[in-house]
């Protein structure tokens, strides 16, 4: 049995530039107000609740926008708070969206925490990293989040909460 290889060379879209950095904003010892950004994938806002009850945010600003777009001006003006924490990174154009509006917010002095599927956490801080953000925070649930049950999804997010505790704190 003959078994023909064949490589190739596959090209990273993300290009070397020379981006300006981008200041990323300490979290305030006290969090008065927080928002927290809902792209609409699917589980997305069963993370967020996860958080918004473990962590006790009281009245946070709840924050809806497509996956696959940018935040409009109004949303991303609506986020701004003492902390903004986003969801959800798993898959590569709402991963991009996700960090992109999260680098707006930062430009625009709200510190920010995305959340990214393990999968895509990797892809995530490239992004940043490209656009002059490497310290972007950036917390990582397990892959995959579609089609699974809340239940499952609350698991996962238990799991979140240490990980922001650790940036907060």
């Amino acid at each position: 049995m003959k078994v023909k290889i064949i490589e190739r060379e596959v090209l990273n879209p993300l290009a070397d530039t020379e981006a300006l950095e981008v200041e990323i904003n300490p979290i305030p010892k006290k969090i008065d107000s927080i928002s927290l950004v809902d792209n609409t994938k699917p589980n997305a806002d069963v993370l967020l609740d996860t958080i918004r009850e473990n962590l006790k945010f009281k009245n946070p600003i709840n924050v809806r926008k497509p996956a696959g777009a940018p935040g409009t001006d109004e949303q991303i003006k609506q986020a701004q708070a003492d902390l903004s924490i986003l969801a959800l990174g798993d898959c590569g154009s709402c991963t991009t969206w996700l960090i992109l509006d999260a680098i707006k917010l930062e430009k625009q002095g709200t510190p920010t925490i995305s959340v990214c599927s393990d999968i895509f956490a990797p892809f995530a801080r490239e992004l940043a990293e490209s656009y002059g953000a490497g310290g972007l925070r950036i917390v990582e649930v397990e892959h995959p989040l579609a089609g699974q049950s809340r239940e499952s999804i609350e698991n996962k997010g238990q799991k979140l909460i240490n990980q922001i505790k650790s940036i907060i704190d």
